[in-house]
């Protein structure tokens, strides 16, 4: 079987990285220099409403040829990309398969008995990539292998494919968002023990995606239908504004954190009805984030949250990490993932910028 969700096969290629967000198209050419990378490009267009609905790909031939526009203003000429799917659309699974299997039985077991017994949807119409993990020892003392499991509908999968083709392009690695987002903090990943686990908060334009990681390895993901369009939505109606897809107003909001809990939830807190606003959908985000804390610790023994990791556009808001330390008693910070990977610039990116780029530079790193 020809398995066209590449995300894991390393490639060594001279493309770029493309992130096709529901706001944005974001593209990032990372190349090696010295010991390090080197940011050779950066460039980010805004999306007409309607080409990409709900992480879906509604427009392919609109969207292709917004991405060949955008390649043609940036003066690069590439024929192959890394890009990557929301992680909404993708099956996230870890399984335990027998240790004694060779690569070639553990392929036909994982791909062609396992993966249908883990998905919500028939296993033709899905595309399945996996990864084996570590062994471990089950609670009968029999020897297992662990196996990261992913899939996408193949409706999603062609989508993306036939966009890039439109555009005249070779997709090299196709993977899951959060993947590429976790590439660029592998080695912040590692302070972490093996009883620690770290929630990846991925606040995007129209959801927060949630993925907690021990070892490096997302066991748990959840999305939830709260993101920057949410808050800017609740913070314009509040303040008599119209409503707007561009969310550039977040950027520059400073998040109070010495309001009470309750007075956020109801909105008297003694401060301008806007902000009340955008706190009230903030605790709501709080209150999704410890549901999914705690319905997950309530599955695994002896292992405890280290640290919230936040990334994506909504990320840069000020002291957004001090609001949900307090709120949830757990050390957050801003990912810059710039400085993460050491990268050299030519030009400086804004600090409020740097949390949302960790995917398109994920991207990027796969075609280095």
């Amino acid at each position: 079987m020809f398995n066209r969700l590449k995300s894991f096969i390393p490639r060594r290629g001279q493309g770029i990285g493309i992130e096709l967000a529901p706001e944005r198209i974001n593209i990032a050419q990372v190349r090696k220099q010295g010991q390090g990378f080197k940011l050779t490009m950066l460039s980010s267009v805004e999306i007409p409403e309607g080409l990409i609905q709900e992480g879906k790909i509604t427009d392919s031939p609109g969207l292709a040829e917004l991405i060949q526009s955008t390649l043609a203003e940036s003066k690069i000429k590439v024929d192959r990309v890394a890009t990557a799917v929301p992680m909404r659309e993708a099956v996230i699974r870890i399984i335990p398969v027998p240790a004694e299997l060779n690569d070639k039985e553990l392929r036909e077991m994982v791909l062609d008995h396992e993966a249908g017994l883990y998905l919500p949807y028939p296993r033709e119409e899905v595309d399945v990539d996996y990864q084996k993990l570590d062994l471990i020892v089950d609670e009968d003392g029999i020897e297992k292998v662990q196996v990261l499991l992913v899939a996408t509908k193949k409706e999603i999968t062609d989508s993306y494919l036939e966009t890039f083709q439109q555009a005249g392009l070779q997709v090299d690695v196709l993977e899951i968002n959060s993947f590429a987002l976790i590439r660029t903090i592998r080695e912040q990943l590692r302070q972490f023990g093996s009883q620690e686990a770290a929630v990846l908060v991925d606040i995007e334009f129209d959801s927060t995606e949630i993925a907690i990681i021990v070892n490096g390895v997302p066991q748990f993901n959840r999305t939830v239908p709260i993101g920057t369009y949410q808050l800017q939505n609740a913070l314009s109606r509040a303040m008599n504004l119209p409503t707007s897809r561009n969310t550039d107003l977040l950027q520059g909001m400073t998040i109070p954190t010495n309001s009470p809990v309750d007075s956020v939830r109801t909105g008297a807190t003694g401060i301008n009805p806007g902000m009340a606003a955008l706190l009230r959908v903030l605790g709501e985000l709080t209150d999704e984030l410890r549901r999914s804390i705690d319905f997950y610790l309530n599955q695994s023994e002896n292992l405890e949250v280290a640290q919230l990791l936040l990334a994506g556009p909504g990320a840069g808001m000020g002291q957004l990490d001090e609001f949900f330390t307090q709120r949830l008693s757990v050390p957050t910070t801003q990912i810059d993932p710039v400085a993460a990977l050491g990268l050299q610039v030519d030009q400086e990116i804004p600090a409020l910028q740097r949390p949302g780029l960790g995917t398109v530079l994920g991207l990027g790193l796969r075609e280095v």
